[in-house]
């Protein structure tokens, strides 16, 4: 297991020790939410000789590990590439060079879709593409038909449909798809794909701005203030808690016969403004009142919502957790420990 120590990380760990099995987590930082019967290997996983101690015995490897969000700009680059593109380089090379011959299951993510799924009622389905400065800028947050400029109905997105990245770390995590794909093809072992939606729940860190919409907005409530909501928060998304994340991956990992790409989301999207008034209601006595500012980030899309239909057909996966008991949990956690740099 690699990244075993971070937030989804240590659900899957846990997960796995509770269902007997024997799991080593290599992962950069000290076990925060180390589990007592699992073994720890603090080592970078760039680090080519860190790979030598770890891989004798294994028959599946959970690959958690990235550096995730939308980061602060590009200057970030070199930093996800190295930590997502080239140390899932050199776990793959470690892995081909010590015969491995397992199931091998990758953490993805909906940002590879970039935009959702759309619809025009002219033109039928169309990709939609990137949203321009001018028109954010002038709160024009919909983006239109691309052929025809009318307006477009948002649809859930299956796994079949084309990676399109509108940022660094999306595209870092579809070169990580292209990667254990190959890996997978050339060695004959089944490879799984998570593309995991927004997840939050217990344990996700507060204190970076690579964290998750409902983590920071939570840390925010808990300074006194309020959710700061970009656009006008009827972005929407698909919200899945934690606990169902490490269970979809339990399910992958432990499969006979699962393969390919699946979407891991509840198959209830939310607007982002519905979930910053969730929380606030969650936390004091719910009088603050998220504040939408009509900012916009350049890399971030309007809507995406998963498909849930070949999760729940190749992985017998169904999301389990409601919204409002899994933020109200959220909410009741203790406070964070303090995340580590990516």
């Amino acid at each position: 297991m690699t990244g075993g120590a971070g937030f989804v990380g240590s659900h899957v760990v846990d997960g796995l020790v509770a269902g007997g099995h024997d799991v080593v987590v290599v992962d950069r930082r000290p076990g925060t939410f180390a589990n007592a019967e699992a073994r720890y290997v603090v080592a970078d996983l760039a680090d080519e000789a860190a790979w030598s101690e770890v891989l004798g015995g294994v028959d599946a490897v959970s690959h958690q590990a990235a550096r995730v969000g939308l980061g602060t700009g590009f200057g970030d680059v070199q930093g996800y590439v190295t930590d997502n593109d080239s140390a899932t380089a050199v776990l793959l090379a470690a892995l081909d060079r010590t015969g491995f011959a397992g199931r091998l299951v990758l953490a993805s993510s909906m940002v590879v879709y970039g935009e959702g799924a759309y619809r025009c009622a002219t033109c039928g389905p169309v990709r939609a593409g990137p949203r321009t400065e001018a028109r954010l800028s002038a709160g024009l947050f919909e983006p239109p038909c691309p052929n025809c400029r009318d307006s477009l109905v948002a649809e859930e997105v299956s796994e079949d449909a084309p990676l399109d990245p509108r940022n660094v770390y999306a595209a870092t995590k579809v070169h990580q798809e292209h990667l254990v794909a190959v890996f997978g093809r050339e060695r004959g072992l089944p490879v799984t794909i998570l593309r995991y939606h927004n997840v939050y729940g217990p344990r996700s860190p507060e204190d970076t701005p690579y964290a998750g919409v409902a983590s920071l907005f939570l840390a925010a409530l808990r300074r006194g203030g309020v959710p700061q909501v970009f656009e006008d928060g009827g972005q929407r998304r698909d919200f899945v808690h934690v606990r169902d994340v490490a269970r979809a991956n339990l399910l992958a990992l432990t499969a006979d016969d699962a393969g390919g790409v699946c979407n891991v989301a509840s198959g209830r999207p939310t607007t982002v403004l519905e979930l910053a008034t969730a929380l606030s209601q969650c936390v004091g006595d719910g009088g603050r009142r998220p504040v939408v500012t009509g900012g916009y980030r350049l890399g971030d899309v309007r809507h995406v919502m998963g498909s849930t239909a070949r999760a729940a057909r190749e992985l017998g996966f169904t999301a389990s957790v409601p919204l409002d008991e899994g933020l109200a949990e959220l909410a009741d956690q203790g406070e964070p420990v303090a995340a580590a740099e990516p």
